[in-house]
Parts: C-alpha cells; structure tokens; sequence
C-alpha cells in the first residue's frame, strides 16, 4: 500500500517534469507519484517548463525525469553520452530556479557531472519498463533505495575507458556506489 505525504509535510506543489517520448502506457512515474501524496497536494506536470513558469508557479521543490528515448542495440548510439534534450535544459531551467530530485531514465552511465551543482538528489533509475511504480515507492519511502554501480561511473567522456583499478581511475561515482536506506516509517 502507497503512504500518503502527511497534511503537516511542507509540500505545498510538486511540479513533475518529463521528457518527451516518456512512456504512456503501464503506470507513469507521474501517475504513480500522484497516488503516493496526500490528494489535497497540488501536483503539476509540464514538458520544457519555461522559467516564467517556473518562478510563478510557488513549487516547493520539483521532481524532474530525464532520459534517453526508448532504443534497442545501435538504434541508441550517442558517442558522447550526453543526456539527450531537452534533458540538459530542463535541468538547468527548473534546478537552478527550486530545489529538485532529478530521475535519470537510462540504460548507461551518462555525462551528469556539469549538472550535479543545480540538484539536490540524483535518481539513477535505469531502465524501469512500464511500471512508474517502483521510481515512486523509493521516493516516497515506500522502500528502501538499496542500488550499488555495478561498474564505474565517469567525469567526463574523456576518460573513457576506465575500469575499477585503472591507473587513472578517478570516477565520479565509483564500482559499488548507492545507497542503502530504509522504508520509511509513518508516525
């Protein structure tokens, strides 16, 4: 079962920002977002949200998902691993303006680096498939992150390649980094 986001949470707007060609279909990470908070909480989703919307629209803090477009073998190709747009834009326009969660949507490590400065938290979710549900229940507390690399993840394009024990290997987030937490209990 879905906790709900206690009245007395001050969450007074969640604003949800997606990219385009997210799934539409199975449970969003949207709509599953919307079933875990309290339904008096103002939850707003918006593609490319422009700065004036976003410093009129009084968000306490915003969920922004961000990802490469769905792709199988060579048909997601990108030699320089770069979050597609609007992916680096929006996280600019909507992180340097209220404080965010950024959910990246992607099936490898991408240059996130420039980006870490404008966020708060950082949500390497892979690949979740058709079911929103689980993105959800990990930001919510549901259940616990408990996700660890299973390979490096680098600074820039440039140090690639870079293995675990490299002479060169300074990572951003090396082998084996995440967190382990709890579910979290409600009073």
């Amino acid at each position: 079962m879905t906790q709900k986001i206690k009245e007395t949470t001050p969450l007074i707007d969640l604003s949800i920002v997606t990219y385009p060609g997210a799934q539409r279909f199975g449970t969003t990470i949207f709509n599953a977002i919307s079933a875990a908070i309290d339904p008096s909480t103002e939850l707003v989703l918006h593609e490319n949200p422009d700065t004036e919307l976003l410093k009129s629209g009084n968000f306490s803090y915003v969920v922004v998902v961000v990802g490469e477009l769905p792709y199988a073998e060579g048909y997601g190709d990108n030699l320089n691993l770069t979050i597609p747009e609007p992916g680096p834009s929006t996280i600019t326009n909507v992180c340097t303006n209220i404080k965010c969660v950024v959910v990246l949507i992607s099936g490898r490590p991408l240059l996130i680096q420039p980006y870490l400065p404008f966020i708060q938290a950082l949500v390497i979710a892979w690949l979740p498939g058709s079911e929103g549900q689980g993105v959800a229940d990990v930001l919510f507390g549901d259940y616990g992150f408990t996700g660890k690399l299973p390979h490096t993840w680098f600074k820039t394009i440039e140090q690639l390649p870079m293995n675990f024990g490299d002479a060169h290997y300074d990572p951003l987030f090396p082998l084996g980094f995440g967190l382990t937490t709890k579910p979290v209990v409600a009073e």
